[in-house]
């Protein structure tokens, strides 16, 4: 069938709307109930967050993580059998010197300590004398001679070169010694990550001498959600203004021998993205504010190792050799025991454990920072679907439909976290289907006797009684229509996109896709246009429908060349990306073709399904005129009525050309500016030369044709012309060879679409 016949039998083709779908008074309240809970969803009050948590909670328990097979952490713990051999905490120094280098003896990788060492030891040698009366002054000289036992441990610190000190950021003032100690090792790409992080106006360090010999220093913090429970670890704080990185990452860090991290932010800058050890191609996914959540096993009898067997030399050696030690407690006097979603009662020092395992075994949970958006989207989308179907379709169905939905996303919830550990929660958008499944069944079965009151009485007087009673019981429907009007058309298409498709995963692709679709869309969307459809890498939009835009082709225009700009601010993200992950970066090119003309537009499609949509003759035009974009060598190709309605931009000729599917030939043109352009005296003496360029060529004179050929170029190498002026080279040389002939219009017969 011809696209003009299309056109008019879409005008015929109204479609049919269910009466039902237009009536029901629980409706207005069912949309205003389902808008109040997406908005509360989106705000996130605690209550929501705790039901959400709760199940992923219900997760953990469910399925914890498996525990390796191999242990790779172990835990060098000040348990009770340990205090009651040695004595009560603390410790003198020179014992945790001694512990310390036993470990390295034993083979341990990188020690980290669960523990700050605030103050000085208080059994030292001077310590001692401070406290004594009436020494011996031999033995008085003798002891202030000796080393302290803190000397001792940073002697011990600085030689094993592995060790990596704990410290604590607190909600108080600094607490610690002043004096210079080596810089965080935190980097940022894309912007400042201190707004998003948790933040803390001081921190409780180690002794000066202890941070001046360790290899690394590292929060060891373990917060606590609201409900007391522990389910996510800052990668990184925000300590008055400096970033320091949680214990488990910098110890990783010094083991992996990086001398630096990079804490990256998502590439729209709403929040962290990961946390990276370049060296090692590792990157560490946060939630946006920067928090680790931990990927739990169960408590892990087999991680510890008391510290008693440490000093004393009876330890199985391959209890700590090849591993990340951990130094911490698991003796409940010392208070350091958190809840988790696994287990009532862990030692924080083995959550520190978790973690490194998470990291070292790629066993990260996530949420991806869309998600919440995702959850929002799908809510309001089947919360209408509900509003949509209940009254059309009844309750029995209705709930089918509603226990298929909810059966469907915790399915699919539950999939994500057992298979891929992602969490997304299918809690809060069950319950607020429910909230509207039940409200739109009381107000359902409260109005129908309504409704059926007001179809007798609307149709009593024109339909037969049986009719009337057969409309009320199934009312008729709207039919699918459509109206012919002057609109503009943009195709947009990715050059090369199988290249570029090459280089990525399926989960890479689609967030590049994603990552490129955004961008123009927002650009689209921002100019009044409206998105008829996605095709992969290709968009399809059009302007003056739904609404009215008199300006309808200046916008569409507008909306080109903002799309080439982001679309080079995107090309920067995805290189700065490229470098940091040691790939080859392949930048993006686009196609854009822009037609003016009638077109029809309305609902389009069956009864089941159909969009909002557009067809004709010029829609097809505007979808060959952008795979003429890459003939010519330019960004943007619009049609001769496109340039027409916005003349105001700079716009050039390219050709008279018959494109694919098209037998009568069209003026084309590439759009290059804005207003400011067209006025500006450099485009001005361009657009002289080259209409002058293509009446030469089109009268066949061709040495006149190249010479102006060659003022254009240099005229218009600002514009980077090249590929269109060597198109239009070659062919005067084709026709110097194969004359077009005396009768030749100069209409160019396109040989691909």
């Amino acid at each position: 069938m011809a696209d003009g016949e299309q056109l008019k039998t879409a005008q015929k083709k109204p479609r049919k709307w269910g009466f039902k779908a237009l009536a029901g008074s629980g409706r207005p309240v069912a949309v205003a109930l389902l808008i109040a809970m997406i908005t509360v969803m989106v705000v996130n009050p605690d209550f929501m967050e705790l039901i959400r948590l709760k199940t992923f909670d219900f997760y953990q328990a469910q399925k914890p993580r498996p525990l390796p097979e191999q242990r790779v952490v172990a835990i060098v713990d000040l348990d009770d059998e340990s205090l009651a051999s040695i004595g009560q905490w603390p410790w003198a120094r020179t014992t945790v010197a001694r512990l310390v280098e036993r470990i390295v003896e034993y083979g341990g990788v990188v020690v980290g300590f669960d523990i700050v060492f605030a103050e000085p030891d208080r059994m030292s040698p001077q310590k001692f004398v401070e406290s004594v009366s009436g020494l011996d002054p031999t033995m008085k000289s003798r002891l202030l001679a000796m080393k302290s036992n803190d000397e001792v441990m940073a002697d011990a610190i600085r030689r094993t070169g592995r060790v990596v000190l704990g410290q604590s950021a607190t909600d108080g003032k600094e607490f610690g010694e002043e004096g210079e100690r080596q810089p965080t090792s935190v980097g940022e790409l894309r912007g400042d990550p201190r707004p998003f992080l948790q933040t803390y106006p001081g921190m409780v360090r180690n002794l000066l001498m202890f941070d001046q010999a360790a290899a690394g220093r590292g929060v060891f913090n373990v917060l606590s959600e609201l409900d007391g429970i522990t389910r996510r670890v800052p990668a990184v704080e925000n300590i008055n203004g400096e970033l320091v990185p949680a214990l488990a990452i910098e110890m990783l860090r010094v083991a992996t021998g990086e001398t630096s991290l990079l804490l990256r932010l998502k590439a729209d800058r709403t929040g962290v993205q990961d946390i990276v050890l370049q060296k090692q191609g590792v990157a560490i996914p946060t939630d946006h504010n920067g928090r680790i959540w931990v990927n739990f096993s169960k408590y892990d009898k087999e991680k510890y190792v008391p510290a008693k067997q440490v000093l004393d030399g009876t330890l199985d050696p391959t209890r700590l050799a090849g591993k990340m030690v951990l130094i911490g407690t698991s003796a409940v006097g010392l208070l350091d025991i958190k809840t988790t979603p696994v287990d009532l009662r862990l030692p924080g020092v083995e959550v520190h454990a978790n973690i490194i395992e998470n990291i070292l075994f790629s066993q990260f949970l996530t949420r991806p920072g869309d998600a919440s958006g995702q959850e929002a989207v799908f809510t309001l989308g089947a919360g209408m679907l509900l509003i949509l179907f209940l009254p059309i379709i009844g309750a029995r169905w209705t709930m089918a439909f509603f226990l298929v939905t909810a059966g469907s996303l915790a399915g699919f919830s539950w999939y994500q976290f057992s298979t891929n550990n992602i969490l997304y929660d299918p809690a809060i958008p069950i319950l607020i289907l429910l909230i509207i499944y039940i409200e739109l069944t009381y107000a359902n079965f409260a109005s129908e006797e309504k409704k059926r009151r007001q179809v007798r009485e609307a149709f009593s007087r024109y339909l037969s009684p049986a009719q009337v009673e057969r409309l009320a019981s199934d009312p008729g429907k709207l039919t699918l229509g459509g109206e012919i009007k002057d609109m503009t058309l943009l195709f947009c298409d990715v050059r090369g996109f199988t290249t570029i498709s090459e280089q990525f995963d399926a989960q890479g692709l689609t967030r590049l896709i994603n990552r490129f679709l955004t961008p123009m869309t927002d650009v689209i969307l921002a100019r009044q246009g409206t998105i008829d459809k996605y095709m992969g890498d290709c968009i399809m939009a059009f302007w003056n429908a739904p609404e009215d835009d008199p300006q309808h082709a200046g916008n569409a225009c507008e909306s080109a060349l903002t799309m080439k700009e982001r679309l080079v601010v995107l090309n920067d993200e995805l290189e700065a990306e490229s470098k940091v992950e040691n790939r080859k970066h392949i930048p993006i090119n686009i196609g854009i073709g822009l037609n003016s003309g009638p077109v029809c537009v309305g609902n389009m499609g069956s009864d089941q399904r159909f969009d909002y949509s557009v067809l004709g003759d010029n829609v097809n035009l505007a979808s060959r005129l952008e795979g003429q974009s890459k003939t010519y060598g330019v960004t943007c190709v619009i049609g001769e009525n496109t340039y027409a309605e916005a003349p105001d931009f700079a716009a050039l000729e390219l050709d008279l050309i018959k494109v694919k599917g098209k037998t009568e030939a069209v003026r084309i043109f590439t759009l290059l500016g804005r207003p400011d352009m067209r006025k500006d005296p450099r485009f001005l003496a361009l657009e002289i030369e080259h209409k002058a360029m293509l009446a030469a060529y089109r009268a066949q004179k061709w040495d006149e044709a190249l010479a102006l050929l060659a003022k254009c170029r240099e005229l218009g190498a600002w514009l980077r012309l090249d590929h269109l002026y060597d198109l239009y080279d070659e062919r005067i040389a084709d026709y110097r060879e194969h004359s077009p002939g005396a009768d030749w219009d100069g209409v160019y017969v396109a040989k691909s679409k």
